[in-house]
């Protein structure tokens, strides 16, 4: 069984900054591409950020300059770094991540924590 679990949300004002994390823990073989997600209240799930098992980065437009994906292989770990916050950003943020376990590869989720940017 495995799980992504994400900690780091929670209420700031515009400006401020949160680091959100999400470990990955369970019987794991490899972990390939992983990423962070949002989704604000009537939106669409989107993409905000993903890493490569080798580094390699991508964003958003939105977010460029502002928030940086990281990653420990060793310890199974994504991080965002999210500066420079707006209230735009509020939203529900989910971590994924593509996990070789036993007998199969699949894309994993974890189970969400809140971002909420207000004064």
């Amino acid at each position: 069984q495995v799980q992504l679990v994400e900690s780091g949300g929670g209420l700031v004002q515009p400006g401020g900054s949160l680091r959100l994390s999400c470990a990955a823990s369970g019987t794991i073989f490899s972990i390939y591409a992983m990423g962070w997600y949002r989704q604000a209240p009537g939106k669409q799930r989107e993409l905000v950020a993903a890493i490569t098992r080798g580094g390699s980065t991508n964003y958003i437009d939105s977010v460029k300059g502002r928030f940086t994906i990281s990653r420990d292989n060793a310890k199974n770990t994504v991080y965002l770094q999210m500066n420079s916050l707006k209230p735009e950003d509020t939203a529900v943020y989910y971590c994924n991540a593509l996990i070789r376990t036993v007998g199969h590869e699949y894309d994993y989720w974890g189970q969400g924590t809140q971002v909420t940017v207000s004064s």
